[in-house]
């Protein structure tokens, strides 16, 4: 895989790493979305540190993946057995 040094910046840090050119754009949304999110904790959160607001940016972030995920699996299963039953409808008119 062709990989290539990409800089990404987080609460003012600057993380470098190797990634695909096609997944670039997803680590830079990321990354602008992790910092937005840790941003807006720390002005919500003044007393924690940056790790601490890291922490609950990822969580959030992660636990709305996790949500999407579980929401199209469903989805998928609905229109799974939807197809099944118009296969028997059609095998029992054929």
């Amino acid at each position: 895989m062709n990989e290539l040094p990409s800089t990404v910046h987080i609460l003012d840090r600057t993380y470098k790493l190797k990634i695909s050119p096609a997944n670039e754009h997803f680590l830079r949304a990321a990354a602008e979305l992790i910092d937005s999110q840790a941003r807006n904790y720390g002005k919500m959160y003044s007393d924690k540190d940056r790790q601490d607001l890291l922490a609950m940016a990822a969580l959030t972030q992660i636990t709305r993946m996790l949500q999407q995920i579980d929401t199209q699996q469903k989805k998928e299963a609905i229109a799974e057995e939807g197809l099944g039953r118009i296969e028997k409808m059609l095998a029992s008119v054929c």
